[in-house]
């Protein structure tokens, strides 16, 4: 287990907790040190995620695209931001020097010729900037952005290249500041998961208990709060589509709180419980499966371990009669977690990978300072199933699980 955090999630001036400024320099740093390896001068980034990584800047995405940075390896950032943002924003986030209204067409949807404006206006200021620091010529890399964007981009004859990779490797080691969020994230699940042990019995429905944790993980300064709730005959194979079910006795309840974040870094974390009765012996047996499958990956977690040898730890789709590893895809799984993210999403996936259907063909390398999310299921179709998920610090010492609530099946409103 990882060592406990020494403070809460506010910051404060008598003591020494969460850096939020030298985690915003850090993580600019490491995106330019593979900038320069790569020989790329700057970066076009959308994705709110992705812009918060690169810069601090955070906004509401209620549409794609509506603000994003460009990024450079020599010089300071300049961030485009959307109506409200842009004014509002510039004396809140001072350490960002440069400032542009952003530009947006809305998803098309006023009209097509307006939108190729737009994408023109757009264009022709990323050319401006690229231009005043005698970058206009030079390829640089673009995550996000629509057809429209990329095409409005050659038009201005700026060349560019798919920069994805580029954040990941930039992001996938985390910063000590980065790993205390995410022992915060992990941390503020414990409230969640005590809620679930206080308000799920025989008759609720999961929108109540999913509802009523949701509401303790705000409180306990959630930024976002995420919770599901999978019972009985639903709860293996794994779904996410979520299904309204009112609880039974006896009833398995696995409920994961993926995507519940603190300073934008989501947790992605599982535990399981029965509501009213102890589990049976086949039920602890399923249990054991899952926790000795996750306890041998994460033995071998270690910094130079290859992921081809961690996804040993899990067994092949054809234990549960599956052709294919595709069918136990975020299933049987560790990946890395952070604060970086290609498309909206809840939970932001990043390097690593472990998995059978990659890792063993296409293997990673394990580092210092990465931050993995092990989950593993056991159980029978129509019946029930059992889930586990830890969330790992890779250290010098190995990995550290840094989800302190216990990793049992907990019963709930035994009679």
């Amino acid at each position: 287990m990882a060592p406990k955090l020494l403070f809460g999630k506010d910051s404060m001036d008598i003591r020494e907790g969460i850096n939020f400024a030298r985690m915003r320099e850090e993580r600019a740093a490491k995106a330019k040190a593979v900038l320069k390896q790569q020989g790329i001068p700057a970066l076009l980034v959308t994705g709110e995620p992705n812009v918060r990584y690169l810069t601090g800047f955070s906004w509401s995405e209620f549409q794609p695209y509506l603000s994003y940075t460009l990024f450079f390896a020599e010089h300071d950032p300049v961030v485009f931001a959307h109506a409200g943002s842009y004014h509002h924003m510039p004396d809140q986030a001072p350490w960002i020097k440069h400032w542009r209204i952003g530009r947006s067409w809305l998803q098309s949807i006023c009209g097509f010729e307006a939108a190729l404006e737009e994408a023109k206006l757009f264009a022709q200021e990323i050319y401006r900037e690229l231009q005043d620091r005698k970058l206009n010529g030079e390829k640089i890399g673009i995550v996000g952005f629509d057809y429209l964007a990329r095409e409005a981009l050659k038009g201005e004859g700026i060349e560019f290249v798919e920069a994805w990779p580029l954040l990941l490797e930039a992001s996938k080691t985390k910063t000590q500041d980065e790993i205390n969020c995410l022992k915060t994230a992990a941390s503020i699940c414990s409230s969640g998961w005590q809620q679930v042990l206080e308000v799920l019995r025989p008759g609720v429905d999961r929108e109540f208990v999913a509802r009523k944790v949701r509401e303790s993980l705000e409180a306990a300064g959630a930024g976002t709060a995420f919770c599901g709730v999978t019972s009985g005959p639903l709860s293996f194979e794994r779904t996410v589509t979520h299904l309204p079910r009112r609880i039974e006795y006896g009833d398995l309840v696995y409920v994961p709180l993926c995507g519940t974040s603190y300073m934008g870094y989501s947790a992605c974390l599982y535990r399981q419980f029965v509501v009213g009765r102890k589990p049976t012996s086949e039920e602890k047996d399923w249990y054991k499966k899952v926790k000795e499958r996750l306890d041998a990956a994460i033995e071998a977690t270690k910094i130079g371990a290859s992921t081809a040898d961690i996804a040993m730890a899990f067994p092949p789709a054809s234990t549960w009669g599956y052709k294919d590893e595709a069918e136990v895809l975020t299933v049987e799984i560790g990946h890395g977690i952070g604060l970086v993210s290609l498309a909206p999403a809840n939970v932001h996936y990043n390097l690593p990978v472990i998995n059978r259907q990659w890792s063993l063909k296409h293997p990673q390398t394990i580092e210092e300072g990465m931050v993995i999310s092990y989950e593993s299921l056991e159980g029978m179709h129509r019946v029930g199933g059992v889930r586990l998920e830890n969330t790992v610090v890779v250290t010098k010492n190995g990995a550290e699980i840094i989800d302190h609530f216990p990793r049992e099946i907990l019963v709930a409103g035994e009679i």
